[in-house]
Parts: C-alpha cells; sequence; structure tokens
C-alpha cells in the first residue's frame, strides 16, 4: 500500500493514475475529500488528515509501506504556509511514518534547495530532507526543478488569450524546466528500484530555456506575435518587502521570481535520464498538448 499526500495536485494526480494502470494499492490523504471522488470510483482508498494536525497522521499512516510526500504550500495562506505544512508538517508525517513502520519514504523537494537558499522555501525543503535522512528511514529525496506546464501556463495563455505576456525581470536566466508528466514517471520508477533507495535525485528537461525563450515558444507553436512587459528586478525587490506584512503569500511568490530570474537554475540531466531509461519532454512538445489550456497546476509540488 502506498500512501500519497498532495494526490489533488497535478503531480500526485498523474502519479495516482500511472500506478493505477500497474495495479497498485494507492490511499490518498486529503484535507477536503469532496473534490476526490472520481479516485474514490476508480478504487483509490480515501482518507482524511491534514499536515498540522499530528493525530490525524498516524491512521493515515498504518498499514502503508511506502509514502509519497508531494505537499506544499508556498501559495498557501494564514495557517496555511510554508512553516506549519512543509517544515512542521512534513516532519509530523516522518515522524508517524517511522512509528507506522513505514519502509520507504519519498519526499518531493526541489533542484536549488539548501541551507543558504535566498528562499526560505527552500531552507525549509532542505531542513525536511536533513529530517528525513536522520530519521533511519529508506528515503528517496527528489528534487524537481520548475514544472513546464505551470510556466507555460503563466507566459504562454495570456499570448493565446491577449497576444501580451508578463515576464519577471529581464527573461535572460537558462533555467532547467521539468515536465510533471516526467517527475511522475520518475516517481512511479524510484518507488521499486533499489538505486533509488538512500539517493538524492535531480529532475529536469532535456534543455535549459530562459523566460524570454519560453514566450518565444508558445509565439512559434501558436503563430503569435506577443507584446513583453517585464517587471524589473527592483521593482520586484520593493515589492516583496512592501508585501510582506501584508500579504506575505504574495511576497513568497515575488521572491520566488526573483529567484528565477537571478539563480543558477541549469542542470544537464542526460546522465540521470539515461541511468532511469526515462525519455525527457521538450518544452516545445508541452506547448503543443491541447491540455496546456486553462490547466490548474501547482508551482512546485502538491498542496495538501
Amino acid at each position: 500500500m502506498l500512501l500519497i499526500v498532495g494526490a489533488s495536485g497535478h503531480l500526485g494526480s498523474a502519479v495516482v493514475q500511472h500506478l493505477l494502470a500497474q495495479g497498485t494499492s494507492i490511499r490518498v490523504m486529503t484535507r477536503n475529500s469532496s473534490g476526490l471522488a472520481h479516485l474514490k470510483w476508480q478504487g483509490v482508498e480515501i482518507v482524511n488528515g491534514d499536515l498540522r494536525n499530528p493525530s490525524s497522521l498516524a491512521s493515515a499512516c498504518r498499514g502503508v509501506e511506502q509514502v509519497l510526500a508531494a505537499a506544499h504550500a508556498l501559495d498557501g495562506k494564514g495557517d496555511n504556509n510554508p512553516r506549519t505544512v512543509d517544515d512542521m508538517g512534513n516532519r509530523h508525517l516522518i515522524d508517524a511514518a517511522k512509528a507506522a513502520g513505514v519502509k520507504h519514504f519519498v519526499f518531493v523537494s526541489g533542484h536549488g534547495v539548501g541551507l543558504d537558499s535566498p528562499l526560505e522555501f527552500f531552507r525549509i525543503k532542505y531542513r525536511t530532507e536533513e529530517y528525513l535522512r536522520a530519521s533511519g528511514m529508506n528515503f528517496t529525496i527528489l528534487r524537481p526543478g520548475p514544472y513546464m506546464e505551470l510556466w507555460l501556463q503563466l507566459i504562454g495563455q495570456p499570448i493565446r488569450k491577449q497576444g501580451k505576456t508578463t515576464i519577471f525581470g529581464s527573461g535572460n536566466n537558462p533555467i532547467n524546466f521539468v515536465s510533471v508528466e516526467d517527475v511522475a514517471r520518475f516517481v512511479t520508477i524510484v518507488l521499486d528500484d533499489a538505486q533509488a533507495c538512500n539517493a538524492v535525485i535531480e529532475i529536469g528537461g532535456p534543455e535549459n530555456l530562459t523566460m524570454n525563450q519560453v514566450a518565444e515558444i508558445f509565439e512559434r507553436t501558436g503563430g503569435y506575435q506577443a507584446k513583453k512587459r517585464h517587471i524589473p528586478l527592483l521593482v520586484m525587490r520593493v515589492m516583496s518587502i512592501l508585501m510582506q506584512p501584508i500579504n506575505p503569500t504574495m511576497s513568497r511568490l515575488i521572491r520566488n521570481g526573483i529567484y528565477m530570474d537571478t539563480a543558477n537554475l541549469g542542470y544537464d540531466m542526460a546522465a540521470t535520464a539515461h541511468t532511469f531509461g526515462i525519455r525527457l519532454t521538450s518544452l516545445e512538445e508541452v506547448a503543443h498538448r491541447p491540455a496546456t489550456n486553462g490547466a490548474h497546476l501547482e508551482t512546485m509540488s502538491e498542496s495538501t
């Protein structure tokens, strides 16, 4: 039995469908099951639980052999935030999994996490990785880059609908984007691959692209000529500070935009893709998918 925390998001949903096709027994933990009726019809066990409520996690982990932790609160509000969910919440989940005798814990982190990251969100992710390492359970840590589908939605949708788009910063920083479907395939592989046990796996796509190139791909695939408005980094830095006491969620997202335009986010995935036998999806392939239009996607992993 596999427990998935974060199945309501795009990655979790993709993982569920891959595993159902393989005949895997799945349990999903959620705060609100109203949107997951379709999974129940497919034979998925649905249990109520909240990472912010430690007492709800013991029953969710009972009888489970593996756990996939793909929940996050980067864009959460109020007490649903990175400190309560990504930090303490994941620690509670790791404790509950260990107490229940879980054999393998898979944690979805992020490319570029570290104690010295300029993003608190990534510092929290790294501390959770360290907590998992120290738990004594077998683990796999996955560090995906930014999802292609999300940024195609943010950059490409306005081009298609309005003939214009907004790019944060200069848009000239090379970034390794990855398709969420490729990340889902990695998840299904590492659940049963011995070489993924107690390993940290960086997951990216086949190429490094700038935000300006993302916009150009959408222009080319859709036959559009778009106007591009750039928000200067100075403006973003000032806004992130001003918004912190008023709207901390927006402040976090602005800081994430600054990070995307300034950090070293390039990556060569060739060796890793070869090791795990995955053909990586290009951004242009994702741009051609009709399902990209209107898709609801999460920024890093998935919300509970």
